[in-house]
């Protein structure tokens, strides 16, 4: 794993990237950014380079088994558990915590591979749905054991139970920060 950023470094960027009051003096203790401790430093660390490499592992088995992205089978995932087989953009972008425009684009190249369509809401003539197509529910199908051998393989067989257990009660205890955001 990466080592974490030494304290003179750390001080470093104290002195180099902290802002300046408009006299351009140093800042008051009050008004220096709090920087991470090295053990922070070395969690943060952890966490990111855990979380892009099952990531970039999940993507790539995804791509080899299934001709999916990453991308493509996030969206496919609620989409084909939905009663309905299909969500407003709107509710999927919030849902997928994703920008309007980045799920747009994204749907326009799952709607050309036949994944995926567009439908107008006849409710509201500028929202529109995605409906997830035969040929998404069926990649999704395809695609759903080998995905979950992987998030078995290089997650879940790495914890043991009691390891699994302090993860979530960690991160409902992190997610618990983002609940207004779930509404």
């Amino acid at each position: 794993m990466p080592d974490p950023t030494p304290t003179s470094q750390q001080n470093t960027l104290d002195s180099h990237l902290a802002p300046r009051n408009p006299s351009g003096s140093a800042p008051t203790p009050e008004q220096a950014p709090r920087w991470l401790t090295a053990a922070e430093q070395a969690t943060w660390r952890d966490w990111i380079f855990v979380t892009s490499r099952i990531d970039a592992t999940m993507a790539r088995e995804l791509q080899r088994h299934s001709d999916l992205s990453l991308a493509d089978y996030t969206v496919l995932v609620p989409l084909s558990e939905h009663p309905q087989r299909r969500e407003r953009i709107a509710a999927l972008a919030e849902a997928l915590q994703w920008d309007r425009s980045r799920l747009s684009h994204q749907i326009t190249r799952m709607a050309k591979r036949g994944l995926v369509r567009r439908e107008s809401c006849a409710e509201d003539g500028r929202g529109a749905f995605v409906v997830i197509e035969p040929a998404g529910m069926e990649a999704i199908k395809t695609a759903a054991p080998g995905h979950v051998k992987c998030v078995q393989d290089s997650f879940f067989d790495q914890l043991d139970q009691r390891d699994s257990e302090d993860l979530q009660r960690i991160l409902r205890k992190l997610a618990a920060q983002f609940e207004n955001d779930r509404a």
